[in-house]
């Protein structure tokens, strides 16, 4: 674990632009001079399907050519963030409302191991401080303060996303926002950013031209067109188990439970599971909240 103060050279330059930044940063992983290039995806803890793919693709897409992807790890869509970023092989960064070292929420141990890997969890305050309802906000501006703008993906007229939105602009940081369905109660918030002047971005290439020029100029360009295999396509390489093909194909179109897999499989519980983490680490299969399952490829293609 590393402190940092704003006299040390680590400290990162555009958090200690803001006159109210913290004195003291507390880091597990690290944070390096290319991080300066970031840019926050954060919304509501309370995801749709819609939201956590968009957010997904918008980050690692940003990852992929060396922008930094800056959220909360809350549930949702700063996990799902988080997961796009690390898919991609990039680096994200989890500003935390407790200690580096108490990870919250619970469930996201895993997660925060790697981006510990791939980036850093940080936090202004101290190691062992529990999270509390009110260091949100405060953590909130760090989010703001570590990026050079702000991607809102679903939030509610309540959500805390706002707050960080709303902190970006005073600090002089881009606010951009993704259009959802108007029917949604987590486009509410969006939609009023939108309509206060927000931008509109849908993809990462709206997000890399909402930055200021001198920074445009850092983003790596596009990698070549060879697109990620499908679903179909990797389920049926013959470098894939038979059990593998079986889960993939159990998942199917739609989200299902871990019981749902083990019914329509006939493995054992601890062996679906398994097989479950492995198509997840290799990117073919997504959990989602409620512990359901999903292809990533049937999911983008909704």
């Amino acid at each position: 674990m590393l402190r940092l103060t704003r006299e040390d050279v680590g400290y990162p330059p555009q958090l200690r632009e803001d006159p109210d930044a913290p004195p003291m940063l507390y880091v597990r992983g690290a944070l390096t001079t290319e991080d300066a290039l970031a840019v926050a995806v954060v919304g509501s803890r309370d995801a749709t399907s819609y939201g956590i793919g968009v957010a997904e693709e918008i980050a690692a897409e940003l990852a992929s050519r060396g922008v930094a992807v800056v959220s909360g790890l809350a549930r949702g869509i700063d996990a799902a963030a988080h997961r796009g970023a690390l898919r991609a092989g990039g680096r994200t960064i989890a500003v935390l409302g407790s200690g580096v070292d108490v990870i919250y929420p619970p469930g996201h141990e895993r997660l925060a191991a790697e981006v510990i890997e791939r980036g850093a969890l940080v936090s202004q305050f101290p190691m062992g401080t529990p999270p509390r309802r009110f260091h949100f906000p405060v953590r909130n501006r760090l989010i703001a303060g570590l990026a050079l703008g702000v991607v809102v993906v679903e939030a509610g007229v309540q959500s805390g996303a706002l707050i960080t939105a709303r902190l970006a602009a005073e600090l002089g940081r881009e606010v951009m926002a993704v259009p959802g369905r108007v029917t949604s109660a987590v486009s509410r918030g969006v939609h009023g950013l939108l309509k206060d002047g927000a931008a509109l971005v849908e993809n990462a290439e709206d997000v890399v031209a909402a930055l200021p020029a001198r920074w445009r100029d850092c983003v790596k360009p596009v990698a070549g067109t060879g697109a990620r295999p499908g679903i179909a396509g990797r389920a049926g390489d013959s470098a894939t188990s038979d059990e593998d093909r079986l889960v993939l194909r159990a998942v199917g179109e739609a989200t299902v439970t871990m019981d749902e897999v083990i019914d329509r499989t006939g493995l054992a519980s601890g062996r679906a599971a398994a097989v479950l983490l492995e198509l997840e680490l290799a990117g073919w299969v997504r959990q989602l909240e409620g512990k359901r399952f999903e292809l990533i490829d049937a999911r983008e293609e909704r």
